[in-house]
């Protein structure tokens, strides 16, 4: 049973894969208008057995969404809700396949091994919002087992402190509620055993995402950090 479900979901998903690119190539000059890499998370995520529950309100635009981080299904399932890009360390950009769909995406890649670096990343994440470009940042820097938050790195926080223009900062909370411990990405664990796991769990895999009120400005990046960090314990503990 668990392998027929396997197949049925891998097929799925290829054939919505294909079923994006395509158009994504048809439509080329309309490309950004469509959407396609929203319907492409959305739909793959779906054809995964994942079930996007949202809870509160996305502020849409203008906005540096700041979340915790349990499995690579939460770029699925925020990518799908929110039309957001997202800040990626830069070793995914040689991932087969996930690096070019990254691409397509706009993902933001930083390198964190590098102190030069990181002033650019900080300045093309600023640009990015300053184009009303939503952006979804893990500040958690890897993924935890959804039982505690890892500290909050605060160094991608000085985009936004002090806050350029009308942006804001909004907390966010993925919940994969008991189904995170067996989920979960975390440590040496390959991708490929890993997605067979969540491939062969039976019905929907339920993530609610809640959207927590915006962070009042901040002009310091480690207060901005503990803050949104303490915000989204306190969502995830109720």
């Amino acid at each position: 049973m668990a392998r027929t479900r396997i197949i049925t979901r891998v097929v799925l998903a290829l054939s919505i894969l294909a079923f994006c690119l395509a158009g994504y190539g048809l439509t080329w000059p309309l490309r950004h208008r469509i959407g396609w890499p929203r319907f492409f998370l959305q739909w793959f995520g779906e054809a995964l057995g994942l079930e996007v529950r949202v809870e509160g309100s996305p502020v849409g635009r203008d906005v540096l969404y700041v979340s915790n981080h349990i499995s690579w299904l939460d770029i699925l399932a925020m990518g799908g809700a929110t039309h957001s890009q997202f800040v990626s360390k830069d070793d995914v950009i040689g991932w087969p396949l996930v690096g070019m769909l990254a691409r397509i995406g706009g993902t933001i890649f930083i390198d964190r091994n590098s102190r030069r670096a990181a002033h650019g990343q900080v300045d093309q994440l600023g640009s990015a919002l300053l184009r009303h470009v939503p952006i979804t940042l893990f500040p958690e820097g890897t993924t935890g087992d959804g039982s505690i938050l890892l500290p909050f790195r605060p160094a991608l926080f000085a985009s936004v402190a002090p806050p350029p223009a009308a942006i804001v900062v909004q907390p966010v909370a993925i919940d994969y509620g008991p189904a995170a411990a067996e989920i979960c990405w975390i440590g040496d664990e390959a991708l490929g055993p890993n997605a067979m796991k969540v491939l062969a769990r039976p019905g929907a895999l339920v993530c609610t995402i809640r959207f927590l009120p915006p962070l009042p400005p901040l002009d310091d990046r480690k207060a901005l950090a503990a803050q949104a960090q303490a915000t989204i314990a306190a969502a995830l503990a109720r």
